[in-house]
C-alpha cells in the first residue's frame, strides 16, 4: 500500500504561480508512474501530467507550457509547478501513483487550488 499526501494548494492570482507537492510512503515502493489529476466542480477527474520511470511525460493540452511535474526521485517530493495561472485552473488536484507490480493505483486526498480573476 502507498500513502500519498498533497500540499501546497490555496489561493493564487491570475498570471501567478503555485507549487504543489506530493509526498508518498514507503519511499521504496515500486512506483512506475506518478501523475497529477484535476477535478473541477461537477466534473470527472482529468489528467494534468504524468511522468513514467523512464522520464517520459504527458501533459494535458490546457497546461502545456504552463505546468511542469518533477517526477520522482529517492528523496524529494513530487512537485507540480503551476505557472501563468488562470481562473479555469480552479479545482482539486490529486496525486496518483501507479505500480506495474500489482497493476494498482493509489490516490491522495487532494488539495484545493483557487485562482482569483
Amino acid at each position: 500500500q502507498v500513502q500519498l499526501v498533497e500540499s501546497g494548494g490555496g489561493l493564487g492570482e491570475a498570471g501567478g504561480s503555485l507549487r504543489l507537492s506530493c509526498t508518498y510512503s514507503p519511499r521504496d515502493f515500486a512506483i512506475n508512474i506518478m501523475g497529477w489529476y484535476y477535478q473541477g466542480p461537477g466534473k470527472e477527474r482529468e489528467l494534468v501530467a504524468e511522468i513514467a520511470d523512464g522520464g517520459m511525460a504527458n501533459y494535458a493540452d490546457s497546461v502545456k507550457g504552463r505546468f511542469a511535474s518533477s517526477g520522482k526521485n529517492a528523496k524529494d517530493p513530487v512537485y507540480l509547478e503551476m505557472n501563468t495561472l488562470k481562473p479555469e485552473d480552479t479545482g482539486v488536484y490529486y496525486c496518483r501513483a501507479y505500480t506495474e507490480v500489482c497493476k494498482a493505483e493509489f490516490w491522495g486526498q487532494g488539495t484545493q487550488v483557487t485562482v482569483a480573476s
